[in-house]
């Protein structure tokens, strides 16, 4: 999952869910011309691209048909589909029992026809079909990787040809022929720490991208990528200017600067767009990261703004404003420390503002959030930059009737 800075991972996963899981899932963007001809002709720093996670299915109950009733697929431009194993040098599925087996009922269902047991293909693999057919210019990426499975691209990176075969033949086997419209590497980190730490060279995410984009040709190559601007920090140790001639854009991940690994604090908001008197670590801060891209000879088209559609927070924080002291994160429905926009606009609303992003104190917890004012803030940044446009993370995060993605259009 995204966590750009090298604290701890977001599992998402209770563990009653990941008890029903298999051992196996738990193990775990050049020229600014490479717009692919199966793309939607969207405009220059429109996009919007939305990830959907597998197993938010199960104890979040957030379904392909959530998508749809939200008016989020109005909306979207893109969505990321997130997410699939890295393994064995190999692109392989994540749970394959919530991409193709689960069975809908008609009320689970996009269209409202109940899945059959003889059908072919079921689960959010199916669904996403459905949302197509009712959404036909909107594009979806299957997204490899993430916090937890992102131990696997060392061993890719020693064969790239061999790896970007076994992730061509896997987005476009048959059973699901029509929809995926590319793919997305969210590797964390090239030549870096996340949940575990990659020694294989500055160039090798380069030879990644290059070896995806001559497998998959015109379709759509994505990455998710490192937010982390300090000097010699995450952004220098891969060639991310190199591969951007490879990629149809980047998703530099502008959320998770801050947060409870740091028990004790001090507070700050987790995804600013600006710095502030008292930041904690100076280039956490979205507009230090798209610099430093730019700087690197990244085309602004290729740069999308990353949100995120949740909170993080401290408890113990006995001072309104950033920079308190706190004794641990704050509680969350599914991990300490986060919780979901939809849960804290009611639970913990928003009463100040800093670095461009809102934060609240509620009793002796503490959140930093993004809400529509400070999403409109960010929007009209991405706009004066030229950025290519928007991404989030992630889609069950914002209220039923979808205020933060309409925020973002």
């Amino acid at each position: 999952m995204h966590i750009p800075h090298g604290s701890r991972p977001r599992t998402f996963l209770s563990a009653a869910a990941a008890a029903a899981l298999t051992a196996g899932l738990l193990a775990g963007a050049g020229t600014a011309t490479a717009v692919s001809p199966t793309s939607p002709q969207v405009t220059a720093g429109s996009k919007v691209v939305g990830y959907f996670t597998e197993w938010g299915t199960y104890d979040r109950k957030y379904f392909v048909k959530n998508v749809e009733t939200s008016g989020s697929a109005a909306k979207l431009t893109h969505i990321n589909y997130a997410f699939g194993n890295v393994t064995g040098g190999k692109c392989a599925m994540g749970d394959s029992y919530a991409a193709t087996d689960r069975a809908y009922t008609a009320g689970e269902s996009v269209d409202g026809t109940a899945d059959t047991w003889d059908q072919p293909l079921r689960g959010n693999f199916n669904q996403l079909l459905k949302l197509k057919k009712k959404h036909p210019n909107l594009k979806v990426l299957w997204s490899f990787g993430g916090w937890t499975w992102s131990g696997g691209f060392g061993e890719a990176a020693k064969n790239p040809a061999a790896f970007a075969q076994s992730c061509y033949d896997l987005v476009e086997n048959s059973k699901w022929a029509g929809l995926f419209d590319g793919i997305d590497i969210d590797w964390e980190y090239p030549n870096a720490c996340g949940n575990t730490c990659d020694s294989s060279g500055r160039e090798a995410f380069r030879d990644v991208m290059a070896a995806l984009r001559a497998k998959f040709g015109g379709k759509l190559v994505t990455a998710a990528i490192s937010a982390d601007a300090t000097g010699g920090g995450k952004i220098d140790a891969a060639d991310y200017a190199g591969a951007a001639q490879y990629v149809d854009w980047y998703n530099p991940m502008t959320y998770d600067y801050f947060g409870a690994w740091d028990a004790k604090g001090p507070t700050a908001p987790h995804s600013p767009l600006n710095s502030y008197s008292g930041i904690p670590k100076a280039d956490f801060d979205t507009s230090a990261t798209i610099a430093k891209l730019k700087g690197l000879g990244v085309p602004a088209s290729k740069l999308l703004l990353g949100i995120g559609f949740y909170g993080r927070g401290w408890t113990g924080v006995t001072q309104a404003a950033p920079g308190g002291t706190a004794t641990g994160p704050a509680a969350g429905t599914y991990e300490q420390g986060i919780e979901d926009y939809k849960v804290l606009k009611t639970k913990c609303p928003a009463n100040g503002t800093v670095g461009g992003t809102a934060y609240a104190k509620c009793g002796s917890d503490w959140w930093s959030y993004d809400t529509p004012a400070t999403i409109a803030t960010k929007m009209a940044y991405k706009d004066q930059q030229g950025l290519g446009g928007t991404f989030f993370w992630e889609l069950s995060g914002d209220t039923a009737n979808g205020e933060l993605i309409k925020s973002i259009s």
